[in-house]
């Protein structure tokens, strides 16, 4: 069917409107133009007003007739003078101009003394770094003229360098990452520290931008995300530095948020995921806020090393598979995972050969979220058992194809002790807490644009997607439901979002089976067929789990 054009009034509305609207915002500053003199008196002529009735209801009451009758003197001599009335109104007009007049203080052109000698300060600074002797002309010299190297800037309300530009020569080395350490780490020294700094390096221009960067917002609680099956969002950025904002809930209001998403399933480059941080730095925060959005679309299985507790939450609900914190069900889960990664691969394969789609069984994904791997580990060779992690190798291998997704969260102290398919295969990155430029260059494969602080709040970091550029990251907070210091308003966040509970938190209760009733023998009514069932973890018992076959 054909699409019929909009009516000429509804194509053409918006720009006559818009034309409307400009040719009344002209006509309004003409006009004020016009009228300003008219309007600073009719200003005036209040003021004084005003003035004159503070006075004389401050004036006591016995003092208000002696008041009134030499105002009524003045007035009779003006009256009685040659052109004392209009002398009378020229003075009055005057006095209401003047009182009329716009007192508000006009901005200065340039910074005061303070900012000077701030400015000043940095200049000096550079002058080692961004000079030579051979240079005929030197723009960076000591005494120079530094409104020549700082073209621009801005000052924040305390008076701390909020954004600056500033040029340098070009025989200075801005290709050299240890030269560029260098000018960022004296220009944070000299901004002011505690903040950070996002430096934009021009080296076609010659050219350095150095922007102070707002703390990203803390207060943004656990919420269902507007995004489409496979995707992640790991948590908040800047909104320069992505190009896709969310509707997200902070506080009572709305606000559209540049998120941080983490695209995972069948053409996912990045299909795995590491967590790293210090103790307290949210790296459980961020699996558990995976965790609420995988279960929208899929199957989890948790396997928490630390034996915390910190994910007890999702016991027994729906899409958890498992949740365990002992060894035996770590690698009695573990090994059910390789086994089903396997069985998809297979089943997905002879599919594809045959000319049919992929079976229902292995659309859903499924998602092994793994705190502290490494805990386990300790206790497995301790015991004389397998690694747990040695059971990751096919998921990690061959779970794109399959739709496994492995996220493993670990912290600084026990990097070492990760396995190699777990360092190799997770190609997305989150470093969170407090880490030195040095340590994030080693666990995300590439400086931040910015300089870290020390002191950061829990669940923020930074992300690096593949070859992606390193960004600025907060997660979302989801804190455990169970624990006690948590705020209500979080506490209710969490809860609003998790399944319902599918299963007792202690284990099935079988219920007693009735025989069905027979059905009539002349009855022709068919049975209807029974749905197929979700994937169910059926762990064998914890010392065949745990033994190796030889």
């Amino acid at each position: 069917m054909a699409r019929r054009p909009l009516p000429r009034i509804l194509s053409s509305g918006s720009a006559q409107l818009a034309r409307s609207r400009e040719l009344a915002r002209t006509a309004a500053d003409s006009a004020t133009d016009v009228l300003h003199p008219l309007i600073t008196i009719t200003r005036g002529l209040r003021r004084l007003a005003s003035a004159g009735r503070r006075r004389w209801s401050d004036t006591p009451k016995d003092k208000r007739g002696p008041l009134l009758f030499l105002v009524a003197s003045v007035i009779l001599v003006v009256a009685l003078v040659p052109y004392g009335p209009l002398l009378a109104a020229v003075t009055l007009m005057a006095a209401a101009a003047w009182q009329g007049r716009d007192r508000t203080p006009a901005a200065s052109d340039g910074p005061d003394e303070s900012q000077v000698q701030r400015l000043k300060s940095l200049y000096e600074a550079l002058v080692p770094y961004f000079s030579a002797a051979e240079d005929p002309e030197p723009v960076y010299a000591h005494g120079g003229d530094w409104e020549k190297a700082l073209t621009s800037y801005d000052f924040d309300a305390s008076g701390r360098v909020d954004r600056l530009v500033i040029d340098y020569p070009a025989y200075f080395t801005d290709g050299e990452p240890a030269a560029r350490a260098r000018i960022e780490q004296l220009l944070t020294a000299k901004s002011g520290r505690g903040r950070e700094y996002h430096f934009d390096w021009d080296e076609e221009g010659n050219q350095l931008t150095v922007t102070a960067l707002a703390p990203l917002p803390t207060g943004i609680a656990a919420q269902r995300f507007v995004t489409a099956p496979g995707e992640t969002v790991l948590g908040l950025t800047d909104r320069t530095e992505v190009q896709r904002t969310l509707p997200l809930t902070y506080g009572e209001e709305e606000h559209d948020i540049p998120p941080v998403v983490w695209r995972t399933g069948l053409r996912s480059t990045e299909p795995h995921l590491l967590a790293l941080g210090q103790p307290g730095s949210g790296t459980s925060t961020l699996l558990r806020s995976i965790a609420l959005q995988a279960l929208e679309y899929g199957d989890v299985v948790i396997v928490e090393g630390g034996g915390t507790g910190e994910y007890a939450c999702l016991t027994g609900r729906d899409g958890v598979l498992s949740v365990e914190c002992a060894l035996a069900g770590a690698l009695a889960s573990l090994e059910w995972a390789a086994h089903e990664t396997e069985r998809r691969l297979i089943a997905v394969n002879r599919a594809r050969q045959a000319g049919h789609p992929p079976p229902d069984d292995t659309k859903r994904p499924l998602w092994l979220l793994l705190d502290r791997p490494t805990a386990l580990a300790h206790v497995a060779a301790a015991d004389g058992h397998k690694d747990p992690q040695s059971l990751l190798q096919v998921p990690l291998r061959h779970g794109r194809l399959a739709g496994v997704t492995v996220v493993v969260a670990e912290q600084f102290d026990s990097v070492d002790a990760l396995s190699e398919p777990v360092r190799q295969h997770t190609r997305a990155r989150v470093v969170l807490g407090p880490a030195t430029a040095a340590q994030l260059e080693q666990y995300l494969g590439a400086p931040p644009h910015t300089t870290p602080v020390t002191d950061v709040p829990p669940g923020r970091g930074y992300a690096r997607l593949g070859n992606g550029p390193v960004l600025r990251l907060q997660v979302p907070a989801t804190p455990d439901p169970y624990d006690d210091a948590t705020s209500e308003a979080h506490r209710q966040a969490v809860l609003d979002l998790l399944p319902p509970r599918t299963t007792p938190v202690d284990g099935e209760v079988e219920a007693p089976m009735e025989a069905p009733a027979e059905a009539p023998a002349d009855s022709k009514t068919e049975a209807a067929p029974e749905p197929a069932p979700r994937p169910t973890l059926d762990k064998p018992d914890p010392v065949p789990a745990v033994a190796e076959t030889s």
